[in-house]
């Protein structure tokens, strides 16, 4: 009788894991919000009732994108792809991958998924102290465009993380030839900071640790909110900030609607530059370069230059202004490797709260003598 019990037993959870194993959702019904940013624009994470199977649904992935959808499907449960899905799939939450922008790298880094990370774009201009520790076992695929697809297919990737600038990447179409699996992250077409902190999420989905993911980017707002407030209540007067120096003949000013005059004005300062609300930075000339800097208090993110004599001896223009004579000029570059890595580029996007910590110190020094610099450090 126990061996007839036991039999039936068996036989209800084969039929019941056979009944599971190899359910095919309908794509009409991924409709269910798994995540919805409440800062970013361009990702979700779409569900279907009874399924385990997910979408990261990513929009308008690159610069004048117009209603442009990249998605991809991450099964789980030997579930099978829906009828009529044309996008990526990997098959479980991704073990191996490359990542094309080192930003990639500190968001996994951030969620403790940094071993997944196989190969990246660069690897000697990468800071993250993992990558730098074993250069050895992580391939450099190249550049967007110099791509060593031969080194790509022997690293064996689930999933390569990639990212399209005025259109699709160069590598789609080999990546599609090869049946390596992709995803669009457009973490750098977010206008606000926490905007992009956010696509940490997305990037925890792909490697089966969302909860973590929203764990994780879930105390970065409260952090950064709790600064902005400091700064706001304590009802002093706002300095004028100028940013960047030249490159090569062009002096690119942001928009005021972007990430670093967000910055800026969260961190209590006043963006001197205000010719220009469109969604890309400018140039400007350098005499009118040279009028902004003699109006600021402070200037921040200038490269090219070690201390404030040599400033002064590079642009002759702007030795008289009162941010560089009075010393109040900051490089961000204090985390950064010899090649030109910048880790203000990696997980200073993922921490955006550590960047106007750092802004705050700047703009308010006793406000903020509690805080040590990550990022910026001053001319000396």
């Amino acid at each position: 009788m126990m061996n007839r019990i036991l039999y039936y037993i068996l036989l209800s959870l084969v039929l019941l894991f056979s009944s599971c194993a190899g359910k095919e959702g309908n794509l009409d019904n991924f409709n269910v919000e798994i995540y919805t940013p409440e800062y970013a624009h361009g990702f979700s994470i779409l569900g279907a009732e009874g399924m385990e199977s997910t979408i990261i649904r990513v929009t308008d992935p690159w610069q004048g994108a117009d209603g442009v959808i990249s998605d991809l499907l991450i099964l789980r449960g030997g579930e099978k792809i829906p009828a009529g899905y044309k996008g990526q799939v990997i098959d479980g939450p991704a073990g191996r991958v490359v990542c094309m922008s080192s930003t990639y790298v500190a968001m996994l880094d951030a969620i403790g998924s940094v071993s997944s990370v196989v190969g990246v774009s660069g690897v000697h201009f990468v800071t993250n102290d993992y990558v730098m520790e074993h250069k050895d076992r992580i391939g450099d695929v190249g550049y967007d465009g110099n791509i060593n697809f031969e080194l790509l297919v022997a690293l064996e990737p689930d999933i390569v993380l990639l990212y399209g600038v005025s259109g699709a990447s160069a590598m789609e179409t080999k990546l599609r030839e090869l049946k390596i699996p992709y995803m669009y992250v457009g973490e750098y077409l977010e206008q606000i900071p926490l905007g992009k902190s956010e696509w940490l999420v997305a990037i925890s989905e792909v490697v089966g640790r969302r909860d973590k993911g929203v764990e994780t980017f879930s105390a970065i707002p409260d952090r950064y909110h709790s600064i902005r407030e400091k700064v706001r209540s304590a009802g002093i007067g706002r300095p004028k900030v100028m940013i960047n120096t030249p490159y090569g003949d062009s002096w690119f000013m942001a928009s005021t609607s972007s990430y670093v005059a967000q910055l800026i004005k969260d961190a209590g300062g006043d963006y001197l530059y205000e010719g220009n609300s469109s969604n890309q930075s400018l140039t400007i000339d350098m005499e009118q370069a040279a009028i902004l800097t003699s109006q600021a208090d402070m200037w921040i993110n200038v490269d090219g230059v070690e201390s404030i004599a040599e400033l002064s001896a590079k642009y002759p223009k702007f030795a008289d202004s009162p941010c560089v004579k009075g010393g109040k000029v900051y490089r961000n570059d204090r985390r950064s490797v010899p090649q030109g890595g910048n880790d203000y580029w990696e997980s200073g996007v993922v921490y955006p709260d550590r960047v106007l910590a750092d802004l705050a110190k700047i703009f308010y020094p006793g406000l903020m003598e509690d805080v040590e610099f990550t990022y910026y450090r001053k001319l000396e």
